[in-house]
């Protein structure tokens, strides 16, 4: 099973600069697993007691998974994962 992963610049330093990567799993928590272990420690930037990190968004199919099952999101193949860390702040 493939699933298409699509890294954000903050953590391209783990898939050797790669924007996508490919992953497999029939959860997003078996994905993570797969993706941990071809590129060690993504997963601990992403994982957190077994669930999504506060700012951590994770879209399936363009799906924010927090409204799905969470880390327990059921994957198929050809499914695309995107990984997006909240960004806040600004200039007051």
């Amino acid at each position: 099973m493939a699933i298409e992963v699509r890294i954000p610049t903050i953590l391209r330093s783990y898939t050797d600069g790669k924007k996508a990567v490919e992953g497999a799993g029939e959860t997003l928590s078996e994905l993570f697993a797969d993706l941990d272990a071809r590129h060690p420690g993504i997963r601990e930037r992403l994982v957190e007691d077994g669930e999504l990190r506060r700012f951590v968004n994770v879209y399936l199919n363009d799906e924010d998974v927090r409204f799905l099952d969470g880390i327990g999101t059921k994957l198929s193949d050809g499914d695309s994962v995107t990984i997006l860390p909240a960004v806040a702040g600004g200039m007051r």
